[in-house]
């Protein structure tokens, strides 16, 4: 296997000069000293500015651009997020206080998930946050603490369609499902609502995430606009929003392409005119997480040992999957696939020393799941070298087991 180039794309967003990855405009080992030690996050704040624009280029003005903080809850991430986008959504009291925090207008922050403590619920009432509310015991329980602050609780129903997004990485609508209010059901809860005097919004209907088909995800959205003015139909109160989440996905493994949205905005704004005739007070808004931020970020970890066991390459880290567990493979991969990653410090290295050929970079944790890349053509790295994960701006540190046998945690940084 000598002479092979190693296989690290997909990475043209991040430069390469003198074999050496910037991220940020930063030289990666110089932004290793900065940040003071490895494992840790880096992402672009150029990169996630540029996909904002982008999306804002090919959608209709009167389209909003919501950032879901679980895809990356970073206080300094959103911080900047907030500054471009419509709206912040959150799944948890503490990912509400992080979008308080930012200080943006509390009336541009949704906060959806089932199970909201009585806890949140008052945080989010109190501070003008707008519920969506997965049920009609969710609902009584907002209204009930309303009265006891004296607010009508702004509230919107998330709504679980009969449909799902086709093809989707995670599949949030369609069939049986703990989120959301079932669409048939809806009415019902509607005119409760109206009884007990909330303050509503509209709807949430959010069928699936990390597509890479464009002709599902139109179907969804217009199926999910036809649900909404069909809800609106049957409702006593106005609709003022219709969010019909994203879907949008980023390409992580061999042989997929990335998406051109520019049908999805032309598609959009075919349905405004009907939208505006039949909701005539409702704004149209998109959700998304990992599309916005997903390939802004990359993964650092140093090779802290390499070792040729019975004829196989490996490359021992100071980090692993209990800081970037989708890498890994078990955030919800059947089959592991290996994420797009590179010797960051000898990105353009041949593959010509004697012991060369396909190699794994395996973790310090105790189990044979902690992997993060496995019989994977990369340069030939030596100890002290700078392992890359791409594609890991989104569902990184927050979505991984980072206190399993007490590693230090890895450090995240804007740049």
């Amino acid at each position: 296997m000598t002479g092979t180039k190693p296989q690290h794309a997909p990475q043209m967003y991040f430069p390469v000069v003198d074999d050496v990855l910037h991220v940020g405009g930063i030289p990666l080992p110089r932004l290793a000293q900065r940040v003071g030690r490895t494992p840790f996050y880096a992402i672009d704040r150029a990169l996630c500015s540029e996909r904002v624009a982008s999306l804002r280029a090919i959608l209709p003005p009167q389209v909003a651009l919501h950032y879901s903080i679980k895809a990356n809850p970073m206080p300094a991430l959103v911080q900047h997020m907030a500054g471009l986008v419509d709206g912040l959504d959150v799944a948890s009291g503490s990912e509400l206080k992080i979008a308080l925090d930012t200080g943006i207008d509390p009336a541009r922050i949704s906060f959806a998930g089932p199970a909201k403590l009585e806890g949140e619920l008052t945080q989010a009432i109190a501070a003008g946050a707008c519920l969506n509310i997965e049920s009609q015991y969710e609902l009584d329980n907002a209204a009930r603490i309303g009265d006891l602050l004296g607010i009508a609780p702004r509230v919107a129903l998330r709504i679980n369609p009969e449909f799902e997004l086709k093809s989707s990485g995670m599949r949030m609508g369609g069939g049986a499902k703990p989120f959301g209010i079932d669409a048939e059901q809806a009415p019902d809860v509607l005119r409760q609502a109206a009884a007990l005097g909330v303050d509503f919004e509209g709807f949430h209907i959010y069928s699936g995430s990390q597509s890479l088909r464009l002709d599902a995800i139109i179907e969804s959205q217009s199926r999910s606009i036809e649900l909404a003015i069909q809800l609106a139909g049957e409702s006593p109160l106005a609709v003022r929003q219709v969010n019909i989440g994203g879907g949008l996905g980023i390409p992580y493994f061999p042989g997929e392409q990335r998406l051109d949205p520019a049908p999805m905005g032309e598609h959009l704004a075919a349905w405004l005119p009907r939208l505006a005739g039949a909701l005539p007070q409702a704004r149209l808004a998109l959700e998304m997480g990992r599309y916005l931020v997903g390939e802004a970020g990359v993964y650092v970890a140093r090779v802290i040992d390499r070792k040729v066991s019975r004829g196989q390459v490996f490359l021992v880290l100071d980090g692993g999957m209990h800081h970037h567990l989708a890498a890994s493979g078990n955030l919800g991969q059947v089959i592991r696939k290996n994420y797009p990653v590179a010797i960051g410090n000898r990105m353009n290295a041949q593959n010509d020393a004697p012991d060369s050929g396909p190699a794994s970079a395996t973790g310090p944790l105790c189990t044979p799941l902690d992997i993060l890349a496995e019989r994977m053509e990369l340069a030939h790295a030596r100890v002290g070298d700078l392992v890359v994960v791409f594609q890991s701006g989104a569902y990184g540190a927050s979505a991984s087991p980072a206190g399993f046998l007490g590693h230090p945690a890895a450090l995240e940084v804007l740049v």
